[in-house]
């Protein structure tokens, strides 16, 4: 089976370019920069990822040797082919103009990789330093109006773009991927989504044999699908235990021991700690801390359950790819976005081994898993729920008062988009509550309450994400019966910040 390697060197965006290379029914893995890559027939093709450093930086990141010696073909993205450019005897330098977000290409040389490209296109850029002196084995492909874009090898297939054709922006990145993949690296497409769970299920039962699994059990789309994936290859050895923090929505509980009454034989059992979720919240309004705080937290109820399931040797969770890259680097010289509750939020401890089996997927390919696992549609098309849950869509102190107004708030947004048919036609939706209070008017009466946030957002992976263009009609109906409905908010605002330069939850 033919696979590409993806050199990892920090960028937020590695494992987008894994998804993309996956989407073509292609095998591909990501590995750090500093591994030896030894040889290994079914290698057809290497890509150098970007990320947050300068290749003239004095500690930045190299290319290790041993991917030349494979004689395969190479595609440098940002980082990436600023160090292609070095290593070839090239200069790369600080730009006096940077790059970010949507710019143009123009294509002034053709090659395979930009076969059946437009010869302008649009792209999307991030960086700040550019090639100012290219290398003499490399030929200028494109160009954008300040640096240069494409470049190649003379003589052998090594090819580097200067933006990033693995995000949605680029208008015709699928295909330069495509071209890489199929036309430089001479891949065949057969992999697919039953092969991911087949070698998952190998490899748990290889790493669990015969000891018992918790999984911490959030209702949310990650976790049931992880709980499928297991229960399906370890069965009786899984107990699910689902937390209530006090920090979920209205009625959550409730629904989510009833969605999950149609796994017959998954044993779950239900602990209530609202009571040490709130004390340890107590006077925190800092978002890395409250997140570092629930993640203790949770842990600490999962070691007191160990001591009654004696047996369990791991504690299996539902993290995706997206929690990890915005928590901690992978393998290379990432920077921590935010610390997710399951990830970067985790003490360090030593009373279980960590299980993540959908930890290399995305969003949309977690649901694809549970399709193919039999779930239903309704549990797997669930818009994502945080772990932390409101504690992180309350800014500032979190208290018992705010998470009764947000949830009520929350469910009214919720049902509307549900009864509009727009539930399903946007990625996720949620309100925030602010600690801003504002004048209002009603009945005649000066009000003095806070702001609500309400936030929608499109996406595919989740790692970028467009604001939804909900209609002003709707949002009107939401804003009058919020404000109408829940004592305490008198203003309601929509978000229109895009993934990035925001991110899709506020903490």
């Amino acid at each position: 089976m033919g696979k590409i390697i993806i050199i990892d060197f920090g960028s937020q965006y590695n494992m987008l370019i894994s998804r993309r290379i996956r989407e073509m029914n292609v095998f591909c893995e990501v590995v750090s920069c500093e591994e030896e890559i030894k040889f290994d027939i079914d290698i057809k093709g290497i890509i150098l990822s970007g990320g947050p450093n300068s290749v003239y930086d004095k500690f930045a990141p190299i290319i290790h040797e041993s991917i030349f010696k494979l004689n395969v073909p190479i595609l440098g993205i940002c980082y990436g082919m600023q160090i292609l450019v070095k290593t070839f005897g090239g200069e790369v330098v600080k730009g006096d103009v940077r790059e970010y977000g949507k710019n143009k290409i123009n294509i002034i040389k053709d090659s395979s990789l930009t076969k059946d490209l437009n010869k302008t296109s649009k792209v999307w850029m991030s960086h700040s330093d550019h090639v100012g002196l290219m290398p003499k084995e490399f030929d200028i492909l494109a160009t954008s109006n300040f640096s240069i874009a494409i470049i190649k090898h003379q003589t052998k297939a090594i090819y580097g773009v200067q933006f990033h054709p693995e995000v949605t922006h680029t208008d015709e990145g699928e295909q330069l991927l495509k071209n890489f993949v199929f036309n430089v690296c001479k891949t065949e497409a057969n992999w697919s989504i039953k092969d991911f769970i087949a070698d998952k299920v190998k490899e748990i039962k290889s790493i669990v044999k015969e000891e018992t699994v918790i999984l911490g059990l959030s209702g949310g789309v990650d976790s049931t699908v992880a709980a499928a994936l297991l229960s399906k290859t370890i069965n009786k050895q899984l107990i699910c235990i689902f937390v209530d923090t006090g920090l979920l929505r209205k009625n959550e509980a409730l629904e989510v021991l009833k969605n999950y009454e149609i796994f017959k034989d998954l044993n779950i059992v239900k602990i209530d700690a609202e009571a040490e979720f709130f004390n340890a919240l107590k006077g925190i309004t800092e978002p890395e801390e409250k997140r570092k705080i629930i993640g203790r937290v949770f842990f600490e109820v999962f070691e007191k359950a160990k001591l009654k399931y004696q047996s369990a040797k791991f504690l299996a969770q539902g993290t995706i790819y997206p929690d990890v890259i915005e928590s901690i680097s992978v393998n290379g010289p990432s920077q921590t976005i935010k610390s997710h509750h399951n990830v970067g939020g985790m003490p360090k401890q030593e009373s279980f081994k960590i299980i993540e089996p959908l930890r290399e997927l995305f969003k949309d390919e977690v649901r694809k898993v549970g399709v193919q696992l039999g779930l239903d549609k309704a549990l797997v098309n669930r818009h994502p729920f945080p772990g932390p849950g409101l504690a992180i869509r309350i800014i500032g102190e979190v208290t018992k008062d705010k998470v009764l107004i947000l949830q009520e708030a929350d469910q009214i947004f919720i049902n509307a988009l549900r009864k509009h048919n727009l539930y399903d036609k946007v990625s996720q939706a949620f309100a925030v509550l602010l600690p801003v209070k504002t004048v209002g008017v009603m009945g005649d009466v000066r009000t003095y309450e806070n702001v609500l946030v309400i936030r929608s957002v499109n996406s595919s992976d989740f790692m970028t994400a467009e604001f939804s263009r909900l209609p002003y009609d709707f949002l009107d109906e939401v804003s009058t019966e919020i404000i109408n409905k829940v004592k305490g908010i008198n203003r309601v605002v929509y978000d229109i910040t895009s993934k990035p330069p925001g991110t899709i939850e506020w903490e």
